[in-house]
């Protein structure tokens, strides 16, 4: 790698740490950066991507140790566990949720109620198990059989959960819809779906949907890196060599498309114009791609993950004084919903201190127990 990750670390700790009090005197949950911290565009605290923030704080507090980033994570994470009482706008994404936060607190610090919080959430998390299959995604009656390929992220809160408790029902389940995902998402070229439907009488599969990429039967980015890094957590926590593989299958398929410069098209499939560029979808491959090279030997991972990092450092790293977040040019859907495009997302930023971290050698793993 042309950088070096812990120095680039260490910067990335120093501006993060300058940008907390904002964080903590608009009381929100950071989702937006910019000349300051924006809130969530959706569903205030119940948004799928708070449980990023405080995952950002515990992987910088385990680099460095400093208790400004464990009092911000304990702060948000306040904000997430209110969010139980509104239960109707919680969903499958209670795994991103819970497990980077309560999860993590537990796992850093041994806080008892913290680890409860983290079954809590897995509980609601079960509670979404169609037993034909599937864990369904969204709440609304016209999707009742939707399942989506960023739910193998989610999977890791259930695993945690059976490690935790002994209880082998929350890692079946994670066995379960993770069999289904490989079933039904993973194409024969290595790329997967977004959204799958099924019926929820039978879990036969009906029908795609394009979801956030650029259209149906397209490779959206990001859902590659989640299929990505979640079946290797997937081979990780239960063992199946199938999962390995999946994930080695779509790792190839993601590497072939990484830009020259080293940044990631939102969609692999998308028309020369407009740009999209995408670094969450980066950030979290680099991550993916790390543990596989771990998992497998194969050098090749480790190179495309440092490759990654090297074109988001080198290009789209914001570490001035004067604004919050790090990465640039991230965008959560091709066609944009509000969510921003082209922009900093603070998931982006947790990832790419998560892709760094293993390379530095100081990260806590919080996708495990």
């Amino acid at each position: 790698m042309r950088n070096n990750a812990y120095d680039i670390l260490r910067r990335a700790a120093e501006k993060t740490r300058a940008t907390l009090p904002m964080a903590a005197e608009a009381d929100l949950l950071p989702y937006r950066g910019g000349a300051t911290w924006q809130p969530s565009p959706f569903d205030g605290n119940s948004w799928w991507t708070g449980g990023f923030w405080p995952g950002l704080m515990w992987q910088l507090w385990a680099f460095d140790g400093d208790d400004a980033f464990l009092r911000e994570a304990l702060r948000a994470e306040e904000l997430l566990t209110a969010e139980f009482r509104s239960f109707e706008k919680l969903n499958h994404d209670v795994g991103f949720m819970y497990l980077l936060s309560c999860g993590a607190h537990w796992k850093l610090t041994g806080d008892r109620q913290a680890g409860v919080d983290a079954l809590h959430a897995a509980s609601l998390l079960m509670g979404r198990f169609n037993p034909m299959g599937f864990i369904r995604a969204w709440n609304e009656p016209e999707r009742v059989g939707y399942a989506i390929i960023d739910c193998m992220m989610n999977l890791s809160l259930l695993f945690w959960a059976g490690a935790a408790t002994g209880d082998p029902r929350f890692s079946h389940v994670a066995k379960a819809h993770a069999d289904t995902t490989l079933r039904d998402f993973l194409r024969p070229d290595g790329s997967v779906s977004h959204i799958v439907e099924f019926d929820p009488q039978t879990g036969a599969k009906l029908c795609e949907h394009a979801g956030q990429g650029y259209g149906l039967g397209s490779a959206w980015s990001r859902g590659q890196a989640w299929g990505l890094y979640g079946f290797a957590l997937a081979y990780m926590n239960a063992g199946d060599p199938r999962y390995l593989e999946a994930a080695r299958r779509i790792a190839d398929f993601f590497i072939a498309h990484i830009r020259p410069d080293g940044l990631t098209d939102c969609d692999f499939l998308q028309p020369a114009t407009p740009e999209r560029i995408d670094n969450i979808a980066g950030a979290c491959a680099a991550c993916g791609l790390i543990e596989l090279a771990g998992l497998t030997g194969r050098q090749a991972y480790r190179d495309a993950a440092e490759a990654l990092l090297d074109g988001l450092i080198d290009r789209c790293l914001d570490l001035s004084a004067g604004t919050c977040g790090l990465l640039t040019k991230c965008t959560a859907s091709y066609h944009d919903d509000a969510a921003g495009v082209h922009t900093n997302i603070v998931y982006g930023d947790y990832f790419f201190v998560e892709a760094l971290a293993k390379l530095a050698g100081t990260d806590p793993m919080l996708w495990r127990r």
